[in-house]
């Protein structure tokens, strides 16, 4: 089992930044890779970024060019900081795994208004 923990959430300004923050726990070793995906009020869950096991990163358009997802494995934490901050970025942001099934984190709320 995988458990997802993420936080970093809050109210941003438009072009602010943020740094959501994942930390996993459990059987992580067996672990493909890991994202981030966003839900906004109304819509469908939008994958924004992933990371392979190896590091090799991808990003949705949407994001590409202001985001950076990385890693710290001594913390077993994945992070997703993103830049100029936009009011349509505001979602639920949940942490994203992968192995023989998907695991999913509660969720953290950004939202980016003045």
């Amino acid at each position: 089992q995988v458990q997802l923990v993420e936080s970093g959430g809050g109210l941003v300004q438009p072009g602010g930044s943020l740094r959501l923050s994942c930390a996993a726990s459990g059987s992580i070793s067996r672990l493909n890779f890991m994202g981030w995906y966003r839900q906004a009020p109304g819509k469908q869950r939008e994958l924004v970024a992933t990371i392979t096991n190896g590091g090799s990163p991808n990003y949705a358009d949407s994001v590409n060019g202001r985001s950076t997802i990385s890693r710290d494995k001594a913390k077993n934490t994945v992070y997703l900081q993103m830049g100029s901050l936009k009011p349509e970025d505001t979602a639920v942001y949940y942490c994203t795994a992968w192995a023989t099934r998907t695991y999913w984190g509660q969720g953290t709320q950004v939202t980016v208004s003045s």
